[in-house]
């Protein structure tokens, strides 16, 4: 995949008509030859690094991150979740990512006290381990929504997947942002009641 080429749609439009000067008659009138004139035609596709499309993918990763959490905690006020926003893009693929929405604790089936973590990636594909985390990613659906449970890992002194938990660590994964919503609010809930409620939506 790195020999993707991404280039810049707005800057491909129809030409507006513009009058030609001739150079010679421009010569013989002022006796300069204009040398500055910009010869760039705006029908050509101007392509754009990698760097420049992960800046704008990232943009649009946060922004979504961003209206997911004002969602998240405008449901109701004893729900409140921290904003932690960060993204990432995939190496070879600048135009996918994902994002960190937030983090918490919860009691979670058997286990007391669960870390987790709540994504949004501009694409769907399979959970795999830590060193293919996106496995068979599928470029059809536009978003996933998904949360893993975390633990931190001592020796490298960062979060990594807690995956004695649940499905391989992974505590759900949806197209669907509706469901995403209620997934996140059942894991912040803090009782049973709250959970009745939000299970009933």
């Amino acid at each position: 995949m790195s020999n993707l080429r991404y280039f810049d749609a707005a800057a491909v439009k129809k030409p507006a008509p513009s009058p030609k000067a001739a150079i010679y008659t421009e010569f013989l009138r002022t006796g300069r030859i204009n040398r500055h004139q910009q010869e760039w035609s705006a029908t050509e596709k101007r392509y754009l690094t990698h760097q420049e499309v992960a800046t704008r993918t990232g943009k649009k990763l946060e922004a979504a991150g961003t209206a997911t959490h004002e969602r998240i905690n405008g449901f109701h006020r004893s729900i409140r979740f921290p904003r932690l926003l960060f993204h990432r893009t995939l190496a070879d693929s600048p135009h996918l990512g994902y994002c960190h929405v937030t983090a918490a604790r919860t009691k979670f089936a058997k286990f007391e006290d669960v870390r987790w973590s709540f994504y949004i990636a501009n694409f769907f594909s399979d959970i795999g381990d830590d060193q293919h985390f996106f496995e068979k990613i599928k470029l059809g659906y536009s978003r996933m929504y998904f949360a893993v449970a975390t633990e931190m890992d001592a020796e490298a002194g960062k979060l990594t997947v807690n995956r004695a938990v649940h499905d391989n660590g992974l505590l759900f994964r949806t197209r669907d942002p509706k469901e995403a919503l209620k997934n996140v609010l059942l894991l912040g809930a803090r009782n049973e009641q709250l959970r009745k409620i939000i299970g009933s939506l």
